[in-house]
């Protein structure tokens, strides 16, 4: 779920599962898998941290012992940004 909000100011959880796309024009709409668009306030990437960071959530709680190789593949990616600068 993520936490969002509308353009009248009202909070809106959206279960992220049910985003199909994303738009910034200039305002973040949402178009939803059943065809609902919502326009909402919050940035496309605040947006896109929320749902990444609600899937590692899941993830983890579904599977706990693969934090150890998720916080090692996360290490070696940010080397490896880091060197092509």
């Amino acid at each position: 779920m993520v936490d969002l909000t509308r353009l009248n100011g009202t909070r809106l959880i959206l279960n992220c599962d049910l985003i199909k796309s994303a738009e910034a024009t200039p305002d973040t709409t949402l178009t939803l898998v059943t065809g609902e668009k919502l326009v909402i306030l919050d940035p496309l990437d605040e947006l896109i941290a929320q749902v990444v960071a609600y899937r590692a959530t899941v993830l983890r709680g579904a599977w706990p012992s693969a934090q150890q190789s998720l916080s090692a593949v996360a290490a070696h990616s940010m080397f490896h940004s880091a060197n092509k600068e």
